[in-house]
C-alpha cells in the first residue's frame, strides 16, 4: 500500500469526564445512563443565571503530580490524563525512543481545544488586579496557550513528527482527529496521539453562553436539563474534561502486535456560512460534511449503523442535524441507533470530538450503542431512531461501521467515520 493511502487504526484510548477518570468508567457511566450533570457550589457562580455544570468526576489534583500541575492550565491537565492513559492503553511502555517500537521523529501529536487557558487568562487577570505584578504567575503564558495542551502531550511522549493545535470551536477535538489521520495517510506520522479538552466550567464563560440563550437553565433538576430531541430542551449544559485516542498505520500497529479497536476511514468538513453562531437551520451544511465524508471514504450508507451525533439540546442544532442526515443517508436512516451522549456528560466545546470519539469506538469495539437520556417526549421534528433510556445492542456479525459528528460556532463541521476490523 502506498505510504498516502495507508490504512489508519485506533490502538489506544484514554477520557478524564464528568462520568469518570478513565475510559472505562466513562464507558460504564454513558451504559448506565448516568448524568454528569451537578449545581455549581459556590459564590462566584451564586447570581448567575446557569448554576448548573458537568464538572470532571476526578479533579486532576488527585492524579498529577503538584509540581506538575500547578504548571498547566486545567485544558493541559484533561489532555495529559488523557493521553497517558491512551498511550499506555496502546501498549507503549516508554517515551517514544525509549519503548524502541515508536521512533520520535514518527510521532505525532494533535490535541485541540476550543478556547484554550481561559480559566489561567481569568484567574491570573484577578491576581493582577488583587495582588499586583509581581504576583502574577510566570507560566501563565504557556497554561494560557491553545497549543498548551497540545505541546503539554507531545513533551510527554516525545513526539517530534509535529504537534499540532486547530481550533474550530466545538468541531476542534474531531478536527484534530481527522488531522492526524491526515497525518499518517501522507505519511508524516506513523502514530499520532489525537483527541480534544476543555476547561471552561468558570463564571465569565458561562455568563456569555446564558446571555446568548444557548444554555439550559434548570437549575432546579441539574441531571435532567441536558435532553437533546426532547420537546422541553432549552440549551446545553457545560461539560469539561478530555478524550483521546492512538492513532497508528496499520502496518505499524501489526509490526509491533498491538491490539486495534477499530479502523478510522476518515472525515467529512464543510463550513455552512450562515452565521457566527446559529447552526443552518435546513442542516445544508452538516449534509454536505457527511456527503463529503462518504465521497471521501466510500463509505456505503447501509455500512452505517450508528451515530453519536453531536446534539447538544438547542432547539435548532438538535433538528437541523437529524434533517441533515436523512437528506444524505435517506431510508438507511431508519437501520441507524443514533446515541446522543451529552445527555450525560454535558458539552465539552472543544473536547467534544475526543470524548465522543472514544465513545464511537467503544460503541464499535462493543458493539453496543449507549443511550440518550432526558427524552420524556421525542420532539416530532427528530425523524431517526434515538436510543432511548437503554443501550441497544448492534449487528453481533460482520464489520459494521459508525460515525461521529462535531459542529461548531462559525459554522464549522466536522464528521469522522469508523469501522470494525
Amino acid at each position: 500500500m502506498s505510504p498516502t493511502n495507508r490504512t489508519v487504526v485506533v490502538t489506544g484510548i484514554g477520557a478524564t469526564t464528568p462520568l469518570g477518570g478513565d475510559s472505562a468508567s466513562t464507558w460504564e457511566g454513558l451504559l448506565a445512563g448516568r448524568s454528569g450533570v451537578k449545581p455549581l457550589e459556590g459564590e462566584r457562580f451564586a447570581d448567575l443565571p446557569v448554576r448548573i455544570a458537568a464538572p470532571v468526576a476526578v479533579d486532576p489534583s488527585e492524579v498529577l503530580p503538584r509540581p506538575l500541575a500547578r504548571k498547566l492550565d486545567r485544558s493541559a491537565q484533561f489532555a495529559l490524563i488523557a493521553a497517558k492513559e491512551a498511550w499506555a492503553d496502546a501498549g507503549y511502555t516508554a517515551r517514544a525512543g525509549e519503548d524502541s517500537s515508536v521512533s520520535p521523529e514518527r510521532l505525532g501529536t494533535v490535541i485541540a481545544s476550543g478556547i484554550g487557558g481561559v480559566t489561567t487568562l481569568l484567574d491570573q487577570y484577578d491576581v493582577l488586579k488583587e495582588k499586583g505584578v509581581r504576583r502574577v504567575s510566570p507560566h501563565t503564558v504557556p497554561m494560557l496557550m491553545p497549543n498548551g495542551p497540545s505541546a503539554n502531550v507531545g513533551l510527554e511522549v516525545n513526539a517530534q513528527a509535529g504537534v499540532h493545535t486547530p481550533v474550530s470551536a466545538c468541531a476542534s477535538g474531531a478536527e484534530a482527529i481527522g488531522y492526524a489521520v491526515e497525518m499518517i495517510r501522507t505519511g508524516r506520522a506513523d502514530v499520532v496521539v489525537a483527541g480534544g479538552t476543555e476547561a471552561a466550567i468558570h463564571p465569565l464563560p458561562i455568563a456569555a453562553f446564558a446571555n446568548m440563550m444557548a444554555m439550559s437553565k434548570n437549575n432546579e433538576e441539574p441531571e435532567k436539563a441536558s435532553r437533546p430531541y426532547d420537546k422541553a430542551r432549552d440549551g446545553f449544559v457545560l461539560g469539561e474534561g478530555a478524550g483521546v485516542v492512538v492513532l497508528e498505520s496499520a502496518e505499524h500497529a501489526a509490526a509491533r502486535g498491538a491490539r486495534v479497536y477499530c479502523e478510522v476511514l476518515g472525515q467529512g468538513l464543510s463550513a455552512d456560512s450562515h452565521h457566527i453562531a446559529q447552526p443552518e437551520p435546513t442542516g445544508r451544511g452538516v449534509a454536505a460534511a457527511v456527503q463529503n465524508l462518504l465521497d471521501n471514504t466510500g463509505l456505503k450508507p447501509s455500512e452505517i449503523v450508528h451515530v453519536n451525533a453531536h446534539a447538544t439540546s438547542t432547539p435548532q442544532g438538535d433538528s437541523a442535524e437529524i434533517k441533515a442526515l436523512r437528506k444524505v443517508l435517506g431510508d438507511d436512516l431508519d437501520h441507524v441507533a443514533v446515541s446522543a451522549t451529552k445527555s450525560m456528560t454535558g458539552h465539552l466545546l472543544g473536547g467534544a470530538g475526543g470524548i465522543e470519539t472514544v465513545a464511537t469506538v467503544l460503541a464499535l469495539y462493543h458493539r453496543t450503542a449507549p443511550p440518550t437520556i432526558n427524552v420524556d417526549e421525542l420532539d416530532d421534528d427528530i425523524d431517526a431512531d434515538i436510543v432511548v433510556g437503554e443501550p441497544r445492542a448492534l449487528p453481533a456479525e460482520g464489520p459494521i461501521a459508525a460515525i461521529n459528528n462535531s459542529f461548531g460556532f462559525g459554522g464549522h463541521n466536522v464528521t469522522l467515520a469508523f469501522r470494525t476490523v
